[in-house]
């Protein structure tokens, strides 16, 4: 799908910042994000809505986007919460026409900054707020967890 940004992120043909990649999603960081380190989870094989996603795929996505708030929350993101958000279909204000999954971290007492972040939405450090997000994620990680895949799901 040559005309999808997203796909061409995917493909190494159009930039974004990663927070993290496996076999069949990818995570960046949203290039007008309403919040610092909101991330976008999306699967690398194209799927439009969900009409267009396997449900086990739709899981996988769920749950990476489970780790990322977590990751918010011990990776130096001082996140108190995160809102997870999947708009299907244009109907549900989806601008990209591929399925991905918002992962927006939260503060207390955020409401006014949150509110200001969706109609300013410009990036916030997008390195630092990555190797923040990355730091997360690796504290999910025990060191002996070697019987888990990167999302924790048994292999």
């Amino acid at each position: 799908m040559n005309d999808c940004v997203f796909c061409r992120i995917v493909a190494g043909e159009a930039l974004a910042t990663k927070v993290y990649e496996d076999d069949t999603l990818c995570a960046f960081l949203d290039i007008r994000p309403i919040a610092r380190g909101h991330t976008l989870v999306i699967p690398k094989s194209h799927a439009a809505e969900l009409d267009d996603l396997a449900p086990d795929l739709g899981a996988r996505i769920f749950r990476l986007g489970h780790r990322l708030a977590l990751a918010a929350r011990r990776g130096g993101l001082s996140a108190d919460g995160a809102n997870l958000v999947l708009n299907d279909g244009r109907a549900a204000f989806q601008t990209v026409p591929h399925i991905h999954l918002h992962v927006i971290p939260r503060r207390r007492g955020d409401t006014f900054a949150f509110a200001k972040g969706f109609l300013l939405r410009r990036p916030h450090d997008p390195i630092a707020t990555a190797a923040a997000l990355g730091a997360g994620l690796a504290a999910l990680d025990p060191p002996d967890a070697g019987d888990t895949d990167r999302e924790g799901t048994p292999s």
